[in-house]
């Protein structure tokens, strides 16, 4: 399942189309070519690839009244290390030129500096001379925004600047600048990215912002509360799980690589609840799984 975090930073750049090229020229310095319009395209991919492949967000610079594309963008949001990207996003770059027969860039996103490194990383296909290297927006290329009014005319840089940067120093000037765009978005973006940069500032900051909205902030948005309380979920399952491998480890049973993933992998917290009491007793690792049946 998308994180919080993933979702939301696909969001922002889904809400201002203008975002993917204002970060390549303005944070990456990348020339980006003049345009009259950006427009979010479908980002489904499959009809190349067997299996279901989607790119984060695709989008197209267009140009003059026959709204000729003048460059597409595939945008990816980024969080962890993944083997599978180094041979799907080539795929994404060429399948988005071929569609839309104009050049086409690949922007990758993360907030975390050392998957901005990975990222960063030449793809070489194996063709002499075809290399793909991915243009990196990671948290040092994004802009600290502590100006009211700067906020207010890009808000979505402003929410991205509260991820990046929320955790700082400068977190609580980030999350003031957001309450000066707030009052000019409508009601389910501010709901949303309230939310956002809320939860991506440090403590001091969060109760700073919370004292400023003169009382304690509950979750406004349905994707905040939603994403949420699944990701509450989540937790109480990895837990349960790593509680289970500890304790055959602790009793110094070997634990195979088989029975891990399966119990990593278990979204039922009473069979993970049933794990932890026979891992009390078991003489192995495999009857874990034996004794349930699974």
């Amino acid at each position: 399942m998308p994180s919080v975090t993933h979702e939301a930073l696909v969001e922002l750049f889904k809400n201002r189309p203008t975002l993917a090229a204002e970060m390549l020229q303005d944070a990456l310095g990348q020339p980006v070519p003049a345009f009259a319009e950006a427009r979010v395209e479908s980002s489904d991919l499959t009809e190349v690839m067997p299996s279901d492949r989607r790119a984060d967000v695709i989008l197209v610079m267009l140009l003059g009244e026959q709204q000729r594309p003048a460059m597409a963008i595939v945008v990816e949001v980024q969080l962890g290390v993944d083997p599978d990207k180094p041979y799907v996003w080539p795929v994404y770059v060429t399948q988005t030129r071929a569609r839309h027969r104009c050049p086409t860039w690949l922007l990758v996103v993360t907030i975390d500096a050392d998957i901005a490194r990975w990222c960063a990383r030449p793809i070489e296909a194996g063709h002499p001379g075809l290399t793909l290297t991915p243009l990196v927006l990671g948290p040092s290329g994004v802009p600290v925004v502590t100006d009211a009014e700067q906020a207010k005319a890009a808000p979505e840089v402003v929410v991205l600047s509260a991820m990046a940067h929320g955790q700082g120093e400068a977190g609580e000037a980030i999350g003031v600048a957001f309450l000066g765009a707030a009052a000019g978005l409508d009601e389910e973006r501010r709901a949303v990215y309230g939310d956002l940069v809320l939860s991506s500032l440090n403590a001091a900051a969060r109760r700073t912002l919370e004292a400023m909205m003169k009382s304690g902030y509950e979750f406004q948005s349905e994707f905040a509360r939603s994403y949420v309380a699944k990701g509450v979920e989540k937790g109480r399952l990895e837990a349960k799980a790593h509680d289970v491998l500890a304790f055959l480890e602790a009793r110094g049973l070997e634990v195979p690589a088989e029975v891990r993933e399966r119990v990593l992998a278990s979204t039922d917290l009473a069979e993970l609840d049933r794990w932890i009491r026979r891992a009390a007793s078991v003489s192995d690792a495999r009857e874990l799984l034996a004794t349930t049946g699974s």
